[in-house]
Formats: structure tokens, C-alpha cells, sequence
């Protein structure tokens, strides 16, 4: 607009009106401009930032790479139609209703929620500890689970000393794993199974309190202990089937004729959830817990450098209670002084760990960080892992220097007791 015909307007007290030009067919009162249209249709509009977003990034915004369903227009749409509208306003330079001014600010509003929105989406979701198969990769019970969760900041629990102190305060911690000892697996195993594996349904001695089943038994299943182990043993079996993310878990598994088996307990884990067994109820663990996501692998200590999870351990004596996720007690004491089942422990913040071997300080960090839960009856201070003949015994033992009265008790919840 030139200077003299801007002056005319000032003179006569009227407002002067940008240029806007006229698009065909627009009649008075409608918008001019062609791409303001697009602040009506939704579609367009996540189009448009979408095509923007992929000028400075590779990742689709529709389908960013980590949800693996990605995110439908329809979805952002909504979330444009969502933005609140702006009332419109007689200010200068716009006319009659402002129509242009409410919708430009709607826009604005709409982007900055579409890319709110996407920055979030994109996002890594956090994981839980991975395990690598042949079959391809399994999570390991979700980030959020107790075993994945960090207690490092949680406070000691009031009975600590008492229990750290039935545990033995000057007992040692001891591997209750490593390389094959005697001819036999030192460790509990596992084995992954093909999702479409044979299974065989098994007799129990705790029906009540076990899955049916069927499990995915191998015809010659990796038996803690190895195939000769005593029959008064653990004689554990530990399947995982990482395509269906299940985890089956037995207890003192022993042939029952040609590939049919019987054993103490049984359960049947989905990787995927947290949920907890019936209260009440025993596991292939003596507390209801799951055993696998509490070992110590060769995978995680070695090759990663890093354990993102609880470990589990033993002592010999408990008491008639335990804490949540544990689920069940194994004894008739009611001394309080004794520890439950699902007790959480961790080592000591300002224990010294830097002049311990490498893998023995990966051990040790976890500890620190994620603790360990009191998962049955046993050897004090027994942890336990997964055999494997890689692993240094001479490195793993080293931990023996770290005693109970290193330890903490951590308040996890109340002391369950039916």
C-alpha cells in the first residue's frame, strides 16, 4: 500500500486492510487466501507438518521407529482438532469477524501440539534386560518390573541389622555358579525353545499351587545339577520360549517314564506382564518368584559389561512371611527376626569395589543398584547364576571378600502372612 493512499485512510479514521487476493469463487466474508483451508482440514494440516518434519529427519512421523505400529494421521488429526480456538477479535488490520487471526492462532497451537506430540512419540521406550536368542531377542520382564527396578534410593529398612544379622553379618557372599564343577553344570540352566515346540504335560506334587501346563520339555532337558543330580535336589528345568515371550519354570523335575515327567512345582510366566502369582502361591521358587530374570549370566557380566536387574540368593533359615512380588513363605517360624521371602537387599553404597576384578565389580555394581531378592531356602548368602565354562571361577570367587555386614535391608512393603 503506497504512503499517499495509507495517509488517506489515517485521515478519514479508518483502518487500512492488507491486499489480499481474491481466490476464485470466495465469496464476502470467506477466507481469500488458499492455504488457510488447510486449518480446517485436520488431514492436511498433518500432512504438511508431517512433510516438514522429514525435510530434518528421516524418521517418518507416522512411523517412527520406535512404536512399531506407528501413529495414523487420523490419531494427529485429532489431536489439531483438539486445539482450543481462539475467539476471534476486531484488532487492526483484519476486518469485520478476524476469522484469519483465530485460525493462524489455532494453527500455532495445533503445531506445537503435533510436534509435542511427536517428540514424545519418538522417544526411545524404555526396555527391560534383554536376552539375545537364535530365535531372536526377548525382554525380560518390563522395565517397570520389581526385578528391572532401581532401589538404590529406597531406605533401609527398620529390621535391617536384626536380619542381616540372622543371615550372618560375617558370613560371606558365595557364587553358587560358574564353570562345570565335577563333571556337572554349576549353576542353574536354561534352554530356549521354538514357539511351536512339543509339549508334554507333567504330574505334580503341588498341583494346587502349579500351572497345568503343558511345557515345552526338551527330550533331554538342561536339569540344574545335570541328568545325574540327586533326586533330593532342586533338579530345576528353565525353558523359555522367546517368540511367544513365555517363560516356563519347574521344580525337582524327574522322568516318569519314557518322555513323560513329574515335579515338585510348576509355573508359567509371560515375559511381557507384571503380573504376580496368587497370593499363597509357591513358583519353581520356594517365594512364588520367577527364577530365571534373578540370574547371573555370562552374557550380561562378560560380553555387555552391565546386570540391569535384581540377582536372587538363598539363606537357610526364614520366616513365616514374605514381601511383595514374592507370594509365599517356606516356614513354620514366626521369630521375626528372620528374614521373609521377597526381602530385597542391596550392597552398601560406599562399599569399595574398585579393587575387585571386572566381572566380580559388574556383580558388585548391580548389587548396589538393583539389589537382590530372597527367593528360597538354602546356603546363606548362596547367589546364583547360569553355568557356562567361560566363566574366570578365580574372578567370580572373588566376591567371597564381600560379607553380610556389607549388606542392607531395603523397605520394599509390609510383611505378608496369609
Amino acid at each position: 500500500m503506497s504512503r499517499e493512499r495509507f495517509a488517506r485512510y489515517a485521515s478519514d479514521g479508518r483502518t487500512p486492510r492488507p491486499h489480499r487476493p481474491r481466490v476464485d469463487g470466495a465469496k464476502d466474508g470467506e477466507l481469500n487466501q488458499p492455504h488457510f483451508n488447510l486449518f480446517f482440514d485436520p488431514i492436511r494440516l498433518v500432512r504438511m507438518v508431517n512433510q516438514i518434519l522429514r525435510r530434518s529427519s528421516p524418521n517418518d512421523l507416522f512411523h517412527h521407529p520406535h512404536k512399531a505400529d506407528g501413529v495414523s494421521e487420523k490419531d494427529l488429526a485429532d489431536i489439531v482438532t483438539s486445539a482450543p480456538s481462539v475467539a476471534p477479535s476486531r484488532q487492526a488490520g483484519w476486518g469485520r469477524d478476524n476469522s484469519q487471526t483465530a485460525s493462524c492462532a489455532r494453527f500455532g497451537l495445533a503445531l506445537v501440539m503435533l510436534l509435542s506430540h511427536t517428540a514424545f512419540a519418538q522417544q526411545p521406550t524404555a526396555r527391560g534386560p534383554v536376552l539375545k536368542t537364535k530365535l531372536g531377542e526377548v525382554e525380560i520382564l518390563p522395565a517397570d518390573n520389581p526385578w528391572n527396578q532401581d532401589v538404590s534410593k529406597l531406605k533401609v529398612h527398620a529390621k535391617s541389622r536384626k536380619w542381616i544379622d540372622s543371615m550372618g553379618a560375617d558370613k560371606p557372599l558365595f557364587p553358587c555358579f560358574g564353570a562345570d564343577y565335577m563333571g556337572a553344570p554349576n549353576g542353574i540352566p536354561y534352554v530356549v525353545v521354538e514357539g511351536n515346540a512339543p509339549k508334554q504335560s507333567v504330574q505334580f506334587e503341588y498341583p494346587d499351587e502349579s500351572e497345568k501346563g503343558p511345557y515345552p520339555i526338551p527330550k533331554i532337558p538342561p536339569i540344574e545339577g545335570g541328568p545325574n543330580a540327586p533326586q533330593d535336589s532342586d533338579r530345576h528345568v528353565l525353558m523359555i520360549d522367546a517368540q511367544n515371550k513365555k517363560l516356563y519354570e519347574l521344580f525337582h523335575v524327574l522322568p516318569d517314564g519314557p518322555e513323560k515327567w513329574k515335579a515338585g512345582s510348576g509355573a508359567i510366566f509371560d515375559l511381557s506382564s507384571n503380573k504376580l502369582r496368587p497370593l499363597g502361591w509357591t513358583s519353581a521358587d520356594a517365594a512364588g518368584l520367577p527364577i530365571f530374570p534373578g540370574l547371573a549370566r555370562y552374557d550380561e557380566v562378560v560380553e555387555q559389561g552391565e546386570i540391569r536387574h535384581a540377582l536372587r540368593f538363598t539363606v537357610r533359615k526364614t520366616q513365616r512371611a514374605y514381601i511383595l512380588p514374592a507370594t509365599h513363605f517356606a516356614s513354620r517360624s514366626k521369630d521375626a527376626n528372620l528374614p521373609p521371602m521377597g526381602l530385597r537387599v542391596r550392597l552398601r553404597a560406599d562399599y569399595d569395589i574398585s579393587q575387585f576384578p571386572k566381572s566380580t565389580q559388574v556383580i558388585l555394581t548391580a548389587l548396589k543398584k538393583y539389589g537382590m531378592f530372597l527367593a528360597d531356602n538354602g546356603s546363606d548368602w548362596f547367589i546364583t547364576g547360569t553355568p557356562d565354562n567361560r566363566w574366570n571361577d578365580d574372578e567370580l570367587h572373588a566376591i567371597k571378600r564381600v560379607k553380610g555386614r556389607d549388606l542392607e535391608c531395603v523397605d520394599t512393603g509390609e510383611l505378608r502372612y496369609e
